[in-house]
């Protein structure tokens, strides 16, 4: 990226993602609540797809960003709700938080897509090791 495009605020291109692609039918098989997600969010979003679990990076990871994800049972969850529903401290957030920064810098050069949800342009990252490995972060914290 120049200095034009950091001074534009532009993002990078990313191909678009074929809708043949088992990413963007693990999305589709949870498009209601992902909809519903991605449509309250005003932020760069990037989503981790999984079989029953659709994972979000929100803002711009590594640096600032947060997450949140969906379920099979549509259910949204983020940091927010964990205070809320589980009784997590600020410390164990903010302990994910930086374990979920290390796995993501990790995964930094895995391929990424993009797609249109809801009228908002999203970053698709169809990695399974991505996938397992944001899914156990957020295991060991809730457990």
């Amino acid at each position: 990226m120049g200095f034009m495009d950091k001074l534009l605020g532009s993002s990078k291109d990313y191909p678009p993602l074929s809708k043949d692609d088992p990413a963007a039918q693990r999305l589709d098989s949870l498009r209601q609540p992902v909809e519903k997600l991605v449509s309250e969010i005003k932020d760069p979003v990037e989503v981790v797809p999984g079989d029953e679990t659709a994972f979000f990076f929100i803002g711009k990871p590594p640096k600032k960003f947060g997450v949140a994800w969906v379920g099979k049972d549509g259910k949204i969850v983020n940091f927010k709700s964990l205070v809320e529903e589980r009784g997590l401290s600020i410390i164990s957030l903010e302990k994910l938080s930086d374990r979920l920064k290390q796995v993501y810098i990790q995964h930094q050069e895995e391929p990424r897509y993009s797609i249109t949800i809801s009228e908002k342009k999203v970053v698709v990252t169809p990695s399974e090791t991505l996938k397992s490995d944001i899914r156990k972060v957020i295991e060991d914290t809730i457990s």
